[in-house]
């Protein structure tokens, strides 16, 4: 069995996609997984399953939400083992309270997408299949968003806080 983090991403947000997550868990459930948790009600859920199958379980997850809720959003899949490397690995500073990790899908075909990107004042650097994030004067009205990041690398995203990355890091590392 391999203790995954699944990371929905626009549930509970802002009063769209409403997903009760006690609803959610047992989704997870009737789909085969197990030692199902949730994290926040922002569409993150801790679970163990046997598949070792990302993109499979994945598909799987995200039908089971759209049949389910009505609600079609992508589903990014981190192993705990992965989540804890990423909550130990973040190339910025030591004050993370203006740090955001986004969760790509995939592996981008051309890393070298952002390269011309101009985002200043805010910071990114890509790292395998994350964006790590830095916004010095917060989230709201920056210009480096995740659908951005999306068009530029043609993979989809889901973004995170500091916070949330090394609480779910901590939570995952019992499922590892």
């Amino acid at each position: 069995m391999t203790g995954w983090v699944a990371l929905l991403r626009g549930i509970n947000v802002g009063g769209r996609n409403r997903v009760p997550m006690a609803e959610l868990r047992r989704l997870f459930e009737e789909t085969g997984c197990g030692s199902v948790s949730s994290y926040i009600q922002s569409g993150n859920v801790l679970f163990m399953h046997e598949s070792t199958g990302r993109d499979a379980l994945a598909g799987r997850l995200e039908r089971a939400v759209q049949e389910t809720f009505g609600v079609s959003c992508p589903v990014v899949l981190r192993t705990a083992a992965e989540l804890g490397r990423i909550a130990c690995s973040h190339p910025f500073g030591a004050d993370t309270s203006r740090i955001h990790v986004a969760f790509l899908d995939r592996q981008p075909d051309d890393p070298a997408a952002l390269a011309s990107l101009d985002a200043a004042p805010d910071r990114f650097e890509l790292v395998g299949s994350e964006v790590y994030l830095l916004y010095p004067n917060g989230v709201h009205g920056s210009r480096l968003t995740g659908a951005l990041l999306e068009r530029r690398l043609g993979a989809r995203a889901t973004l995170r806080n500091w916070r949330t990355v090394t609480s779910l890091a901590e939570l995952a590392a019992s499922l590892a």
